[in-house]
This record gives structure tokens, C-alpha cells and sequence, in this order.
């Protein structure tokens, strides 16, 4: 599957494709004719980039990620952390999120009973 193809058919944007393509993580990638070819291993990485993105990581984060997985189960360790530590910053997240809506809750409430 060329880089185009994996791009339309996954919804994976180019410049995802590329930032995989330059950390020369694409074991199985080979180019054919001037066009990138993914396999389904690569194919899983990619999402698992995609995912690492949605949730927070950045640009380095995913790539040090990444490196890790490929350097297999002594990794579980360092790849964990780094998965906890994302995890509770998104808590952290939520907690303060959930003040801000009792705040806002609160003041709300203090002009409906001014309007009675």
C-alpha cells in the first residue's frame, strides 16, 4: 500500500506518514518505484502513533514511544511510566475541568435565586 493509500484509506494524515517514514522506524517499508509500501505491521504502528497523538503525547513523546516498542518487552517498563504519567496529567485534566463546572454551577445558581 502506497503512503497515499494508507493515508485516504485509514484517514492518516501525510504529515503523520512522514514524521514515520523520517524517524527510520519502517521495518517493513520499503519503496517501489519512488512510493513508500506499508505492511499491516507498519500499518499497526501507524495507529498506534495516531492513538499516542489523540491522547497528548507530542511529536518527540511518540517517537521515543515508538522507539521503545520496537525495542520490545524490556521496554514495558519505561513505555508504562510513560502511559501513567500521560494518565494522570488527563486526571488532572478532569479535576480542575470539574471545579471550573461547580464554579460555574455555583454562580449560576447564585442569579436564578437573585431572580426569585
Amino acid at each position: 500500500m502506497t503512503i497515499q493509500e494508507a493515508s485516504e484509506r485509514y484517514q492518516i494524515p501525510m504529515g503523520v506518514l512522514r514524521e514515520y517514514e523520517s524517524w527510520g522506524l519502517c521495518g517493513a517499508v520499503k519503496k517501489v518505484m519512488g512510493d513508500w509500501q506499508y505492511d499491516d505491521t507498519d500499518l499497526e504502528r501507524l495507529s498506534t502513533i495516531m492513538t499516542l497523538h489523540d491522547i497528548g503525547f507530542s511529536t518527540e513523546e511518540v517517537e521515543l514511544y515508538m522507539r521503545l516498542l520496537l525495542e520490545g518487552d524490556s521496554s514495558d517498563g519505561q513505555r508504562l511510566q510513560m502511559l501513567e504519567e500521560k494518565r494522570s496529567a488527563a486526571l488532572d485534566e478532569i479535576h480542575f475541568k470539574e471545579h471550573q463546572l461547580q464554579r460555574l454551577d455555583y454562580l449560576r445558581h447564585e442569579i436564578r435565586n437573585a431572580q426569585r
